[in-house]
């Protein structure tokens, strides 16, 4: 269906006309000019992001439902990042006349999964056309109570250095889906170019064959063994599951992040607003064996895919050394480092004893 034949406020209603607020804070959501939240006896913690075709995704090889659970995703793992509780979302789409009304349905059963997990409420947003793709703005709102919200810039010397889960697949997935990309439009440009020969030697016979193939053409990427990679770069889950483990066993992170750009970088942003330096061990960091062996297949450094390679959406966070024994034990959190004084710098330690400085190569969107 064309989304001109439903209009603006056609589309939003269709969209959303199913959507009933699951919390006490949504007094209202969508179907006005504003939706109304009420906070009586906590902090309001607000995340925004956007989105851009060709940018931050590449509709060849992401669907629009993944690309919907992934849009909310990074934005609620803003939230727990704070330590808090992810409530509302609103969400702002532009696009061309390319897409139907069955692409943003699509796109809305991901990014209703995603809130349904969470129990986060869709409660407004915009629709505009683009000339240029598509782009996504989502703003995710949640609480916290004072005294439970966890900035960057609370780390002390000898806190401890922790993550969730592993590092590095959700890159390896990104470069195994470039890797089948370019191996599909090789083979597509190989055939266009027959045809093209075909065309100028005026070989009606073999330019008609030629044609068919490129018709039916159906090409099949090679992703056997390799499908927690690609559900790691599609289909990231924010870690509010980390987040509750870390209340029920009383541990009050000092300072806490999500792994978007890298780790490094990540690391890097904690040691500088905290005034401090660190210590992280390469033995330590968290790689899935599938991560490693896609690295060695592609020629790569894993340690620095773990390092630098962004879109992991794990927790890194920084918690007093007293709480030790409580993280040892902690399934899904691993244990990297410890915190430094500032004097010391942010430090690398290699599997063989050697140290180096950590160096911020994680994502840079506004890099030429």
């Amino acid at each position: 269906m064309d989304i001109a034949k439903l209009g603006e406020f056609g589309l939003i209603d269709h969209l959303t006309k199913d959507i009933k607020p699951q919390n006490v804070s949504t007094l209202y959501g969508v179907g006005d000019d504003c939706a109304v939240l009420h906070y009586p006896d906590s902090e309001v913690l607000v995340t925004s992001d956007m989105l851009m075709e060709g940018i931050h995704f590449d509709l060849t090889y992401i669907s629009l439902q993944h690309l919907g659970y992934k849009a909310a995703m990074v934005n609620i793992s803003d939230i727990f990042a704070m330590n808090g509780t992810p409530r509302q979302l609103v969400v702002s789409i532009a696009l061309s006349k390319r897409f139907t009304v069955e692409d943003l349905e699509d796109f809305y059963k991901g990014l209703r999964a995603a809130c349904e997990k969470w129990n986060v409420d869709i409660v407004g947003g915009d629709t505009t056309s683009s000339y240029t793709g598509l782009a996504i703005s989502i703003t995710c709102i949640g609480e916290a109570a004072k005294d439970n919200i966890v900035y960057r810039r609370g780390a002390h010397d000898t806190d401890l250095i922790c993550v969730s889960g592993d590092l590095g697949a959700a890159y390896m997935g990104l470069q195994l889906l470039e890797r089948e990309k370019a191996v599909y439009y090789g083979q597509v440009n190989d055939l266009q170019k027959k045809v093209n020969e075909a065309k100028a030697a005026n070989d009606t016979k073999r330019l008609d064959t030629l044609n068919r193939q490129l018709t039916d053409f159906n090409f099949q990427p090679d992703f056997a063994g390799k499908e927690y990679l690609l559900q790691r770069q599609l289909e990231p889950d924010a870690r509010g599951d980390i987040v509750r483990r870390l209340r029920e066993a009383g541990i009050r992170p000092t300072a806490m992040m999500d792994i978007s750009d890298g780790l490094s970088s990540e690391l890097l942003h904690i040691c500088k607003q905290s005034g401090v330096g660190c210590r992280i061990y390469e033995k330590n960091i968290p790689i899935d064996y599938q991560t490693a062996v896609m690295a060695e297949e592609m020629n790569m450094n894993v340690t620095t895919c773990a390092l630098n390679g962004g879109e992991d959406y794990e927790l890194l966070f920084t918690v007093p050394i007293g709480d030790h024994e409580k993280i040892e034990q902690m399934e899904g959190v691993r244990l990297i480092g410890h915190v430094t004084r500032a004097e010391l710098g942010a430090i690398l330690v290699t599997r063989d004893n050697q140290e180096f400085p950590l160096q911020a190569q994680g994502w840079n969107p506004l890099k030429g």
